[in-house]
């Protein structure tokens, strides 16, 4: 850690200790120190370890071609030459294979700045304080308010995805996911001694946006349309007006004096990743809730057992953001059961601006991270869900009903009704060949089978001693009951278009003991994570029983432990860390980090998953400085990819006077998604 008084005088609340590539300052906002606080799992449970389809239903022109259009991805900016770390040698060019990809990969670095591949062109498209509806003010550091945060775009920024309307327009959406009010303001010294008006904004940099971007002369470049009708444009905040659907809509776990009905939440925080529909809207998730909470130790003796599942205990300190001196909600000694209204998949309409946020209760509670939808073959809806802590669990949702194309009053009630499912992993080697070193087994692979245990179905607890809206509320206690497998840190889920096999991202676990190793999870102090795919029988999304498997086992290339799907490592980049994934139209997967703990800036990479280029890894991009790498996104026709650049200059010891970033502007470090593409027109990977 760097030293706390830098810049003459004491940084607030950096004390506690860090793990891993992440600074203090990121595990103190954006998490609340997570790893530092116990693990939340006790229980006994063995260590066990698409891209949506074409038949969209959207009314009119503009929705006829929301998700044929985009597809998923990752993007870049500055035009900046890649530089090695003077340690690691850059990897080899590459040459065509499956999957088409052929530029040179970028060398892992410390740049502050977007590194990209030779040939390629990139620009910040949106960055923190953007004007996002027509009357909101230029940003002025110096000048916040709440009322202009209001009508910016907010800060941070995580899920990127893309509504197309027509070739040259498009209505982007961002997850804002946390606030750096350590960055955000000069002299800023803690919650308890911040302004009013500080706390307010920080309310309103939560959420998300909306904004019409527009592609610039045919290429690949998108822009922030300025000026003129932006109709569509939004912000979404912590004080958006939202409701409950779903079988725990109106349960007392969910009612409070400010809604008795307990179907009318308000607001929505710490969103990280998502996904969309088949009929053209966003599901943002809701991950890191806990930290926005004070006193909960003071919650009725009855509940504290469940909320202390989500780290909300005696041991949690008060929320370093006061949010409770503003709105006396988040104080759980008065209302005890508005942290149950948060952790929640929220489903927002980007074409109409009027429409209400719904928390849609079917989808479960816990820390969300992702929320992608397929159809099973007889037209379910399926949606599949990490829950991003230690020795936490990966989920998926079947409707009960199926989707009809064209129509949109019946589609919008599937994600009300159907079956949740946890997962169960299954090894097929002898416990004796994992050891916790990463050594592979006899048979050469990480491997199994596995199953989708049902939870609760509609209003049927399949949970005994908790109904259907105790295991929607507290469903990481229910997932403990059923005996699901502890993964390390299950973030992102993708379902490859060509294969459909579904991609899981995790990024890390540095608590996993050598006797917790299993073959899901196969290290012992794991701090630079794996990537697990899941081949369910018969590709079917709706089944209940799958096979599995590690093509990636990340960390430095030259450490025996690390595997990259059998692939000649000497020809591989370094990579530490998978946070979110997705799919090119080729079905290559693209990755992207969040706390490289091999020493360097975290970036993108991309990797082809079937034939003689399967597990050949090559690093795409790094971002500045600070920063954690999100998003993905890359556009069906792959022209361009867009990243959003979160917290840059998230450093230790760093603050307004003493940036650890000067990206995207040369002054202080915005949050910003970019877009990168290639210079001369060709499909991104060439």
């Amino acid at each position: 850690m760097a030293n706390p008084h830098a810049g003459g005088r004491l940084l607030p609340l950096l004390s506690t200790p860090h793990k891993g590539g992440r600074s203090a300052l990121t595990c103190q906002f954006r998490c609340g120190n997570a790893c530092a606080h116990d693990v939340a799992n006790t229980t006994s449970n063995a260590y066990f370890g698409d891209v949506v389809k074409e038949a969209l239903s959207r009314r009119g022109v503009l929705r006829a071609g929301v998700l044929g259009a985009l597809v998923a991805g990752v993007g870049v900016s500055g035009a900046v030459p890649a530089l090695a770390d003077e340690t690691t040698p850059a990897p080899t060019p590459t040459r065509p294979g499956t999957g088409g990809l052929t530029f040179t990969p970028v060398a892992p670095n410390k740049v502050d700045a977007l590194t990209i591949p030779d040939g390629y062109k990139s620009s910040v498209v949106v960055r923190w304080g953007d004007p996002v509806l027509s009357d909101a003010p230029a940003f002025d550091f110096d000048n916040q308010s709440a009322d202009a945060q209001n009508k910016q775009f907010g800060y941070n920024c995580d899920f990127v995805t893309v509504f197309p309307m027509g070739t040259d327009r498009a209505l982007l959406w961002v997850n804002h996911e946390y606030t750096d009010e350590n960055l955000m303001f000069r002299g800023y010294t803690g919650g308890a001694a911040a302004t009013v008006e500080q706390i307010k904004i920080g309310l309103a940099a939560h959420g998300g946006s909306i904004v019409e971007i527009t592609r610039a002369g045919g290429t690949g470049q998108w822009e922030l349309l300025t000026g003129g009708r932006r109709r569509y444009n939004r912000r979404i905040t912590a004080q958006t007006p939202m409701k409950f659907t779903g079988p725990a809509a109106g349960h007392d776990l969910l009612k409070t004096a400010a809604d008795p009905e307990g179907r009318t939440p308000v607001g929505m925080l710490n969103n990280c990743a998502g996904g969309t529909t088949p009929w053209g809207t966003v599901l943002t998730a809701e991950e890191n809730f806990d930290q926005y909470f004070v006193n909960g130790d003071k919650v009725p003796d009855a509940q504290k057992p469940y909320i202390s599942r989500y780290t909300i205990t005696n041991g949690t300190p008060a929320s370093s953001r006061r949010f409770d001196r503003v709105e006396e909600r988040f104080d759980l000694a008065k209302h005890p059961k508005e942290a149950n209204r948060f952790g929640w998949i929220v489903e927002i309409d980007p074409f109409d601006p009027e429409s209400t946020p719904v928390k849609r209760t079917a989808l479960g509670r816990f820390k969300h991270e992702a929320a992608t939808t397929t159809l099973a073959e007889d037209g379910r809806l399926v949606v599949y869900m990490g829950d991003d802590s230690r020795f936490e669990y990966i989920y998926k949702f079947v409707s009960k009903e199926r989707f009809i194309t064209g129509n949109e009053a019946h589609n919008r009630t599937l994600l009300d009704e159907g079956t949740l499912y946890v997962a169960k992993f299954t090894g097929d080697s002898p416990a004796t060949e994992i050891d916790g070193t990463g050594k592979l087994p006899a048979d050469g692979g990480f491997d199994g089978s596995g199953q989708w245990i049902p939870l609760v179905s509609g209003t049927t607890s399949h949970v005994p001693g908790m109904s259907a809206a105790e295991v929607l509320v507290y469903t990481r206690t229910a997932a403990d009951k059923a005996g699901a497998t502890k993964m390390d840190r299950p973030e992102d889920m993708e379902r490859n278009p060509i294969t459909g096999g579904v991609y899981v991202a995790l990024t890390n676990n540095t608590n996993r003991t050598a006797a917790q190793a299993d073959e899901a999870n196969p290290r012992s102090s794991n701090k630079h994570g794996h990537v697990l795919e899941i081949v369910e029988a018969g590709d079917d999304a709706g089944r209940t029983t799958f096979s599995w498997s590690l093509p990636l086992v990340c960390g430095d290339p030259k450490d025996p432990a690390t595997y990259f799907a059998g692939y000649d490592k000497t020809k591989v980049s370094p990579i530490s860390c998978p946070d979110n994934v997705t799919f090119d139209r080729d079905g290559n997967l693209w990755i992207s980090t969040d706390g490289n703990a091999l020493g360097t800036n975290d970036g993108l990479f991309v990797m082809p998953v079937r034939g003689a280029e399967r597990g050949h890894l090559r690093q795409f991009l790094t971002v500045p400085v600070g920063a954690e790498t999100c998003g993905p996104l890359v556009t069906s026709d792959q022209l361009s990819v867009f990243v959003a650049v979160q917290h840059p200059g998230e450093t230790d010891g760093a603050t307004p006077d003493n940036p650890g970033s000067r990206w995207p502007d040369g002054d202080q470090p915005r949050p910003s998604v970019a877009v990168v593409w290639h210079a001369q027109g060709k499909k991104i990977g060439s």
